[in-house]
Order: structure tokens, then sequence, then C-alpha cells
């Protein structure tokens, strides 16, 4: 079995009673679904840098941009005891081998944005991060993040799965000393689905390491790893995915009946229009590649970027 990939998680979203009332907010599709495939770094920035459950809730006072936490009816500040912790816990998390991280929306300590922060008078006068989330994003910048109430969205869902899928097979084909040839035929593999994300970053990436010498391998594939990770947060959009496929097509088009080309084609543009979820043409794409044993397709990363199960295509 390959080794699962590990993703740092809220604590209170696997059912852990760690919450400032002693309750949890289990989410199945993080636990029962995506927990299949994955294995979990728990962390309760509350609970692990010394507060007790229950606790008296808390939240950000003050200044946007660098707000205090403190407690909501008697004003404690727990601001110093929360970062000191935070700033050894980041250090910690580099030991994970994290793919990412799906942080508590809304929390004052763990929500990943738009976490309400209040004035003097107890107003809310604007919103951003929660402390050990801004800490945590500020250390693992390229690290891909989202918080289980933007997990609901289908396509911020595929798009976080992709990404951590994604960043787990870079990091078994540069595990030890990375080469040229390693990273080549990575990119390969993922052309066309990072083409799905940008393919204007796609094109770049391909001349980077077109240019690139082999003692330059190193830096390389740090520099990789960034334009990779920002190309996959972009969305991949439906006109994006319908070029892909028609892209596809091409690869097939001596193959296939004229029947079988106007089929494709129809899937195709229901996919351009929103009127067929991905799942539908790949499956048939993913047929083909089978039956005429298309070597280029075959091994594209883009056929099957996450597993099928998790159903994170069948969307439109």
């Amino acid at each position: 079995m390959p080794e699962r990939l590990r993703l740092g998680v809220s604590a209170c979203l696997l059912g852990e009673r760690v919450r400032y009332d002693g309750q949890h907010k289990l989410d199945h599709f993080i636990t029962d679904t995506l927990g299949k495939y994955v294995e979990y770094v728990p962390v309760c920035p509350e609970v692990e840098c010394g507060l007790s459950v229950p606790r008296e809730a808390m939240r950000l006072v003050g200044c946007i941009g660098a707000p205090r936490l403190l407690t909501q009816h008697t004003g404690r500040d727990l601001t110093d005891q929360m970062l000191s912790w935070a700033l050894r816990s980041v250090i910690e998390l580099e030991k994970e081998n994290l793919c990412g991280f799906i942080f508590k929306s809304k929390s004052p300590s763990s929500g990943m944005e738009r976490v309400k922060v209040y004035n003097g008078q107890g107003e809310v006068c604007g919103r951003g991060p929660g402390m050990f989330a801004n800490e945590f994003m500020r250390h693992f910048p390229l690290l891909p993040v989202e918080d289980e109430g933007r997990l609901q969205d289908p396509e911020l869902r595929e798009n976080f799965v992709e990404r951590i899928f994604t960043l787990k097979r870079y990091r078994e084909t540069t595990d030890g000393e990375a080469t040229l040839a390693a990273l080549m035929e990575f990119h390969q593999r993922h052309k066309l689905l990072i083409q799905a994300h940008s393919p204007e970053m796609s094109r770049a990436m391909g001349r980077m390491l077109a240019s690139a010498r082999e003692q330059e391998a190193a830096a390389v594939c740090g520099e990789y790893e960034a334009r990779l990770l920002g190309a996959l947060r972009l969305i991949a959009t439906p006109a994006k995915h319908a070029n892909v496929l028609q892209h596809m097509l091409g690869y097939l088009r001596n193959l296939l009946t004229s029947e079988e080309k106007k089929e494709l084609l129809l899937l195709i543009d229901g996919v351009r229009t929103g009127l067929l979820p991905l799942i539908v043409p790949i499956t048939m794409f993913s047929h083909y590649v089978r039956k005429y044993d298309v070597t280029y397709l075959r091994g594209q990363a883009y056929l099957a970027s996450h597993p099928l199960e998790l159903k994170l295509r069948n969307h439109a």
C-alpha cells in the first residue's frame, strides 16, 4: 500500500470535543470520505496552547492587520500565549510532511479567512484569518489550505483535493535527489492537468525545464514546485476543461469513427456550456485510451488526478 498523504486539520472537525463549549464540529466528508485516503494530523490551537475545555469564548479585537485575541466576557488577553505557541507549533509541523491543512471556519484561532474582528465598542470592524491559521499560512505559503465551510462548494472542494494529491505525487517524484529527468517526466504526465488550470503557466514551466541544466536541478525543483502550486490554485473552468478535452481528441482523431468523434465533440460542448459534469467525457476518453492504448494519454494525470470514488468531477 502506498503511504497515504498527510493533512493537518482542526481537531474539532474530526469529532474531538475540544471546542470552547466542550462540543465538536464533526465533518463527515473529512472523516468518512476524504479520510479513506488521508492520514490526519489534528491540531487544536486553543487546547494545545494551554487552555481548558470548556473555556470562555474568544474573539479578535483591535487592528485588522494585527488583532489581539481576547476572551469575550472578561477581556483576558491571550494573544501572547497563542502566538508563542503558534510560532513553536509551525516549526514542529515541518516534521509532519503535510500536503495541506483544513481549518475550522470562523474560528478566532483557526479560521482561514473572514474571521470577524471587533473594535473596542464590540462592533465588527473587519475580517481576517484566525491567529494560528495566519501564522501557519505565513510559514507554509505554498501549501494548499481550505476550511470546512468552503469545502461545501464543489469547485473549491475539487480544486483543494486535486492540489493535495498532485503535491503528494510531486514529492514522490522528487524524493531524495531530484533530477531534471524526473521533473520533466512529472511535467509530461501533468501537462494537461496544469493546462486545465493555466495554459500560460504550463507553457512557462515547460520552457523553464527545457532551458535548465542538470547542476541547477535543486534550484529548479524549488521554483517548479512554487509554479506548480500557484497554477493549480487557479480554478479550472469549464472552458479550460473543454480546451484540454479538445486537445486530447487530437490524439484519438485517426482512431475513432466519425460517429465516435461527433459524440465526443457533443460531450466536450456539454462541459463547455456547463450542461454536463466533467466525469462524463473523462469516462469516455478513458475508455478509448484503454481500447486503443494511446501511450501519451494513458500516462496523463488529468484522467485520474484524484480517486474517482471521491466523485469530485460529478458536478456540472
